[in-house]
């Protein structure tokens, strides 16, 4: 994150590309875990930006723990998303397009973390029960998801 940081301070809230990672994470009875954003209150997988010189494997570890609290094992690539699903603008008027690498896993440890400056709130969902409120590179993955 910190790389993007001095990007900004270079180009102020101009879009970026930005290579993100995040997880569906399934529990035993096939739900997925999502998370409310504390900066939109909207909700997605877990994940975040890649910091320079982590491998994809690294960003979506470190993000989920993060963000979650659990660390995931046994990472299976979901789908890779790009173009213009993939853009988003933060509440502070930061741009991004987003290369958002999704990884899914039912294999987890550990105990959900909520209110962490990141996550509102953390739940399971039935896939075809998921909330409204998605956030805008979420959108193409639930699709995916409710298709499967």
């Amino acid at each position: 994150m910190e790389y993007i940081k001095e990007l900004r301070k270079l180009i102020g809230t101009r879009p970026l590309i930005v290579c993100t990672c995040g997880c569906l994470i399934f529990d035993c009875e096939g739900r997925i875990l999502l998370q409310r954003r504390d900066d939109d209150n909207l909700w997605g997988n877990p994940g975040g930006s890649m910091d320079s010189g982590e491998t994809i494997y690294e960003t979506v570890k470190r993000e989920v723990l993060e963000e979650t609290g659990l660390e995931v094992e046994e990472l299976e690539i979901f789908n890779i998303y790009s173009g213009e699903e993939q853009h988003h603008i933060y509440p502070n008027g930061d741009e991004c397009y987003f290369v958002n690498i999704i990884f899914k896993t039912n294999k987890f440890n550990g105990k959900l973390q909520e209110n962490n400056n990141e996550s509102r709130e953390l739940k399971f969902f039935n896939i075809q029960d998921m909330p409204d409120n998605l956030t805008k590179p979420f959108v193409c993955v639930a699709r995916d998801l409710r298709s499967e």
